[in-house]
């Protein structure tokens, strides 16, 4: 893109510029531009769409005031005042692109929206900068593997990752960044994140931080449920299990659906993903993976594991022995299913329970 195509996608959210502005022909940049319409004529009811990663995608209604309630609490926690230039790169279908317009227009930013792309940097020139901007860990990645912008990720400014799992690979590589760069955590049903973890610098933690007038706790399963003004004071109960190290920090374990019994052990299939996550590293094995059950008549559920690829670089052998090297026997699968391509959601997160069923299926017969 030249500078002209990119200067007529930076929006005024300020109501009498913006309604200077034409609605542009493009039909996503429609689809910004009539929110944006929408929010500054008042409207107090809003829905939005579900991404279906954790069940079924669905349609939910939120108010206005949960909406500018979120906006508000992130402005102040990430220190992002009036006049902050934001890249919005997400798509504005769903939850976490649509916070990114409520965010400008309540906080008087300066937004410049691009459709999505897996490496939103190659749309711009290097001497274009921002002060925010929210990526999914797959458009991180994309930027730090392209030669062409792999020395440009400050042009990001603070950087907000969510939408999925920060992988140990990207992890290591957002350590050598000086921008700082936070992982969120929350859902469609909690208008965006209510808590942040700092992934580098000084204050880089393994748990997450609430924000300001968030409230928790955890359920007789220990799985957490918050409240706050993004929730119009309703408690939404999650089904993630976590640790609370303080009223106001929990570290994530797991999701209690991912949860097998195998032999009467409990197998937190989440936290087995991130210790062959580290295996994988250290082999510098990068194919995208997880761990799944599958019924066994002996054990109730077995342990196994997915690979996507089609090029199988180490036998099922000899993976199982370098994985047992570095976990439990209990967390070590008990089979390996390769398979050439992955099932995925409507913001192309993997469709876990479905690609199991499906690949499963087909291995059985």
């Amino acid at each position: 893109m030249d500078k002209e195509y990119i200067n007529s996608n930076i929006w005024k959210t300020d109501k009498v510029e913006f309604r200077g502005q034409a609605r542009p022909d493009n039909p996503y940049f429609q689809k910004a531009y009539d929110f944006i319409d929408r929010w500054l004529g008042g409207q107090q009811e809003l829905e939005l769409q579900t991404s279906g990663s954790t069940g079924v995608p669905k349609i939910i209604s939120v108010t206005r005031k949960q909406l500018s309630s979120s906006a508000a609490m992130t402005g102040k926690t990430l220190d992002l005042g009036k006049g902050t230039r934001a890249l919005v790169c997400l798509n504005v279908a769903y939850v976490a692109g649509v916070m990114m317009l409520v965010r400008g227009i309540e906080l008087g930013w300066e937004l410049t929206i691009i459709e999505p792309t897996s490496n939103p940097l190659r749309s711009f020139e290097a001497d274009i900068k921002f002060n925010f901007a929210a990526l999914v860990p797959m458009q991180l990645s994309a930027s730090l593997d392209d030669v062409s912008t792999e020395n440009r990720i400050g042009q990001y400014g603070k950087i907000l990752l969510g939408g999925a799992p920060v992988g140990v690979s990207l992890l290591k590589r957002i350590q050598n960044l000086e921008i700082p760069v936070y992982q969120s955590y929350g859902m469609t049903e909690t208008v965006s994140h209510v808590a942040l973890r700092k992934l580098n610098g000084e204050n880089a933690t393994n748990s997450y931080q609430f924000l300001p007038g968030v409230e928790a706790g955890l359920d007789e399963r220990n799985c957490l449920f918050v409240s706050g003004p993004m929730t119009n004071g309703e408690q939404i109960q999650t089904n993630d299990l976590v640790e609370m190290t303080s009223p106001e920090s929990f570290i994530w374990l797991g999701r209690v659906d991912n949860v097998i019994n195998s032999g009467g052990v409990k197998i937190v299939l989440d936290t087995v993903d991130e210790k062959i996550a580290e295996v994988f590293y250290e082999l510098n094995y990068r194919y995208p993976f997880f761990a799944w059950y599958q019924d066994d008549e002996k054990l109730g559920q077995k342990l196994v594991l997915f690979i996507e690829t089609d090029v199988v670089e180490l036998s099922e052998e000899s993976l199982l022995n370098e994985i047992r090297k570095h976990v439990s026997t209990y967390e070590t699968p008990k089979h390996v299913y390769f398979a050439n391509r992955f099932k995925k959601t409507l913001t192309d997160k993997i469709d876990k329970r479905r690609t199991a069923e499906v690949l499963l299926n087909n291995f059985n017969g």
